[in-house]
Parts: C-alpha cells; structure tokens; sequence
C-alpha cells in the first residue's frame, strides 16, 4: 500500500449526492465500524451534482484532520466536480503526506484539466490505469490514439485512455461475442450468451462475465498520482476479483442470494 495511505485513523467520506456515493459510503462506514472506527472520527460530506466551489469542505477537512489522529478522504466525488476539487486541495496545500486522498471516480482524464504537482502521492482505485505496462494495453493505447488523430479529435494531441472507456471496450467486445454465440441479436438469448463470456482485457488480465449474477470478474489496482497526470501502480490484486454483488459488511447481505441481471 501506499506510504501516504497507511495508519489512517478518522476518515473523510466526500462524495457526489447521488446513489452510488451514499450506498458507497453506507458500506465504507459498515467496515470502519468493523475496524473500530467510531462515528465520531468519520465525516461525511454531500455536494450536488456540477459543485463546483470546495473551499470551505477542503476547509472543513483541514479542521477535522488537526483532530490530533491520521487522517485520509475517500472520495466518491463524480465527473466535473474532481477538477474545483482538486485544484483546491493544491491550493489549500493540503498534500498527500498530510491527509491522503483515495477517489473511486478520478481519473487521467479528470487529472487532465488541472496542475497534478500538487497532487503527487494521492490515491486512485480502479480496475485500470493507462500507465500499466502489456502488450495488449500498449495495442490499445495505440489504436485509441490513431483512431483520435483520424478524427480529428479535440484531445487527439494528447489522446488518454481510462478505466471507463476500459469498461466499454471490455463490454463491446464481450456483447459481440455473445451476439456470436447466440446466432442472434434478440436480447433474451445475448443476455444467456453473455454468462460465463471471457476476454483479454487491457488491464493485463482475462475479464470474466459471472454465470450466477452477470458482474465481471476484474482486477484492482491502486494506483498513485504522478506530477504528468498519470498514476504509477502501488497495489494490485493478485488477478481479477470474482464479483460480489452483496456486501458482508451492511447486516443481512449475508442472506442475500445472488441474482442473475435480467
């Protein structure tokens, strides 16, 4: 794990007021508790979806952080909003050293729209970093970045990958092999054809489509912020993570079955 992420001991949940934010952080709580963390060393904090105005919250963190224990932010933070937010993290010299930050939803491209020196040594979690060294990434990369060129893209100087766009990549090639599979575009008989469908993905691993529940299979990587934008991989699981639609921390999940999406 990183240096700057370990030995946390109160807790800053920042996300975008929405479903996935609530239910995130719902579950993060659950887990603390069963650490030992007590609410009294959590804070959790909401803004609208497009907020663009962080100054006081990364204000607020700064007072919660000089409570005397190790510090760190989860953030759940979604789309535009990343880039007012982080630019007031480096302007309130708030560093990675000091009160780390780990985002669920910020990425190169949202990395892309602000100064990252500030930033070195904050966190990101996700299933894909552009930085990560294979063969089948660097086709990738490449094939992105040619067909950017081609059609004269706006960022086509400086053509990014990410973890969304991995996501998407990854779904396409999975649907059509389905499609294969099932003789058939009808949406009943893809939908069966998807179970159990493999593929090579970017991230250096095999991507699987769980038969009992429809979520993949996917690594995860933790990756730090370096001063370019990029992120250098600090942790990773040792391969993909089978799905687990239920989570054991929040009571009576553990009774839950696992459905098939349909």
């Amino acid at each position: 794990m990183s240096k700057q992420g370990g030995g946390a001991k109160r807790f800053v949940l920042l996300g975008t007021d929405y479903v996935y934010p609530r239910t995130t952080n719902k579950i993060l709580r659950a887990f603390l508790h069963s650490k030992g963390i007590k609410d009294d060393d959590i804070m959790e904090t909401y803004t609208p979806f497009g907020h663009s105005d962080y100054q006081t919250i990364v204000a607020d963190i700064k007072k919660f952080a000089a409570g005397g224990k190790k510090t760190a932010v989860v953030s759940t933070i979604n789309g535009d909003s990343n880039v007012p937010f982080y630019k007031e993290l480096g302007n309130a010299g708030l560093k990675a050293k000091d009160v780390p930050v780990v985002a669920f939803s910020v990425g190169e491209e949202e990395l892309r729209g602000v100064d990252a020196k500030p930033l070195v040594g904050h966190l990101a979690a996700w299933n894909y970093f552009m930085s990560i060294k294979n063969p089948t990434n660097k086709a990738w990369i490449k094939e992105w970045s040619d067909y950017a060129k081609a059609q004269k893209l706006p960022t086509a100087d400086k053509p990014l990958t990410n973890d969304p766009m991995e996501a998407t990549y990854i779904g396409i090639h999975m649907w059509a092999q389905a499609v294969e599979k099932a003789k058939s575009t009808d949406t009943d008989k893809v939908i069966a054809a998807m179970a159990g469908q493999k593929f090579k993905a970017p991230s250096g691993f095999v991507a699987e489509m769980d038969p009992s529940n429809h979520h993949l299979h996917k690594p995860v990587f933790i990756g730090e912020i370096k001063a370019d934008g990029q992120f250098s991989t600090v942790w990773k699981t040792p391969g993909p993570v089978k799905a687990q639609p239920w989570s054991p921390f929040i009571e009576g999940n553990d009774k839950k079955p696992d459905h098939p999406v349909m």
